[in-house]
């Protein structure tokens, strides 16, 4: 069986500004200022079937029985980099397309979290990506609708130049550039929310 591992970056606060090609995120600690992210090198796994999804960190278990509210919030609230082991064999069963790939949720109300699913398998075709995006209907809602990947491209899904990414050291800084201003221009308004 081939596993993929996942990286998902998630970036806060999305008030920021670009110096020197540098992220200014002011209200993060010095150390995320600097890069000097902490590490979880406890493997997660995710596990997808045809009731929901599953996912898993040592003692922690979230699952979309409930909606997928609770997945995007257990995500959201991870601080540093961390993994989790995708579910090759669901992905493979729903012939590499979209309606198995790696489940990722966005919620286009928050203004306090993005997350970028990096991966070099992404395409713009769904019937051959590795990733579902999913997102949230109404602010604060469990209910999620498949995105086409072609309308989260440079939003929260990046595609890997892998010739590219080695070569160059900003590769991925660039990138997740486009993602943090393209986000801000989609953002739905939300006026329930109070404070963002």
């Amino acid at each position: 069986m081939r596993e993929f591992p996942v990286l998902r970056l998630a970036v806060r606060p999305l008030n920021f500004q670009l110096r020197s090609d540098r992220l200014v995120k002011p209200n993060l600690s010095e150390k995320e200022r600097k890069g000097q992210l902490g590490v979880d090198v406890t493997p997660g796994r995710i596990r997808c079937s045809g009731r929901g999804v599953v996912l898993s960190r040592a003692q922690q278990r979230v699952s979309s029985r409930h909606g997928d509210r609770g997945l995007y919030q257990y995500l959201s609230s991870v601080r540093g980099l961390g993994g989790f082991q995708d579910h090759f064999d669901w992905w493979a069963s729903n012939t590499f397309s979209v309606r198995g790939g790696k489940p990722l949720w966005i919620d286009p109300f928050d203004r306090r979290v993005q997350h970028i699913f990096i991966d070099d398998n992404i395409r713009q075709n769904d019937e051959d990506t590795i990733v579902q995006p999913k997102v949230f209907l109404e602010p604060d809602g469990s209910e999620t609708r498949t995105a086409c990947t072609s309308e989260l491209y440079d939003v929260a899904l990046v595609q890997t130049d892998l010739l590219t990414a080695i070569s160059d050291r900003g590769y991925f800084t660039r990138r997740v550039h486009i993602c943090l201003e393209n986000y801000q221009r989609n953002l739905q308004p939300n006026e329930d929310r109070v404070g963002l």
